[in-house]
């Protein structure tokens, strides 16, 4: 630890869950843009079956950051202690512990620790940070309570599921209609608005407006992470319609001696008790999950035509 104050901070909650179902979601933080609504992505970098490295990114009090963590993982004792290796201004040090303790067969408590200190101890800096720890611990345990009672019906309503069309084009030129959603609303008949920033390089904060099939619009908020160099653009929807409570995504290229295949990829959790308002008293989860994947399928398909017939047209014709 540096020379400055070391702040700790204690979070729990009761949830009537099994211990292992929670700690279970915990140990998968590749998949906690599902699961924690500040979380925008996670990449592994490192992983023995105990000890991981991981890139995270996640919403701060409405800024984007980024960390490489390394956590250790006890499925026995069911705890996981992390450290962030270089943490995100104005941190200076940031670790702690998630705790899982059984309360019976079917119930358990979650404890969540931090420990940080903050670069110079500036007042406002603390107060930023001790903001964004307490807003995001609150609202992360809120997310895996609810989450966690519902774990038996979770099959059901987690999905995910992609599309790809195959491109005879350079890959080039798929990555910049896909990057440059600026354009989308004069490219993409289903976008009529979008509004974007770029914080960071290679970090897009967007709201968009597209149109379903009926007619109606739907407004929505995202995070999307740009790996140029992997042919990669990551993103997490910070504002969902009413039938999903998360929905992460991802637009990726392969290239081959013919072109390009490229791939929308969707995970969703479906929000169960806006079924019967969106779809009628007689939908079921099951209604939920066709509409769903029919319906991101239709606006994403689309896009990757157009990506297509994009960068098939900026294509260099072939030798006779």
């Amino acid at each position: 630890m540096s020379a400055e104050r070391v702040h700790r901070t204690t979070h729990e909650v009761t949830i009537d869950a099994p211990a292992g179902v929670v700690y279970g979601l915990l140990a998968d933080a590749t998949a906690w843009p599902l699961y924690f609504t500040p979380n925008v992505h996670v990449e592994r970098l490192e992983f023995d079956g105990t000890r991981e490295r991981l890139r995270m990114w996640a919403t701060a009090n409405g800024q984007v950051k980024s960390w490489v963590s390394r956590r250790t993982l006890d499925p026995v004792e069911r705890r996981i202690d992390f450290r962030q290796e270089v943490p995100a201004s104005p941190l200076e040090s940031m670790g702690g512990s998630w705790t899982v303790e059984p309360r019976g067969a079917s119930a358990c408590r979650l404890v969540l620790l931090h420990d940080y200190t903050v670069a110079g101890d500036a007042a406002e800096d603390v107060a930023w940070v001790e903001r964004a720890t307490e807003t995001n611990s609150r609202t992360e345990l809120a997310n895996i309570k609810k989450l966690a009672e519902d774990w038996e019906r979770l099959d059901e309503l987690v999905m995910s599921f992609e599309d790809s069309v195959h491109v005879d084009g350079p890959a080039e030129h798929v990555y910049a209609f896909l990057h440059h959603v600026r354009d989308w609303p004069e490219l993409v008949p289903h976008v009529s608005r979008l509004d974007v920033t770029e914080p960071e390089p290679g970090v897009q904060v967007m709201s968009m407006d597209t149109l379903t099939a009926d007619g109606s619009a739907h407004t929505t908020e995202s995070v999307r992470i740009c790996f140029p160099h992997a042919r990669r653009i990551v993103y997490k929807q910070t504002a969902t319609p009413l039938l999903m409570s998360a929905h992460t995504g991802e637009w990726s290229l392969v290239e081959d001696a013919g072109g390009v295949t490229v791939t929308a990829q969707h995970s969703v959790v479906l929000r169960a008790e806006n079924i019967a308002r969106v779809l009628g008293a007689e939908a079921g989860v099951a209604e939920c999950r066709r509409y769903v994947r029919e319906a991101l399928g239709r606006n994403s398909t689309a896009t990757l035509n157009l990506a297509k017939a994009h960068a098939e047209s900026h294509a260099a014709p072939r030798a006779a």
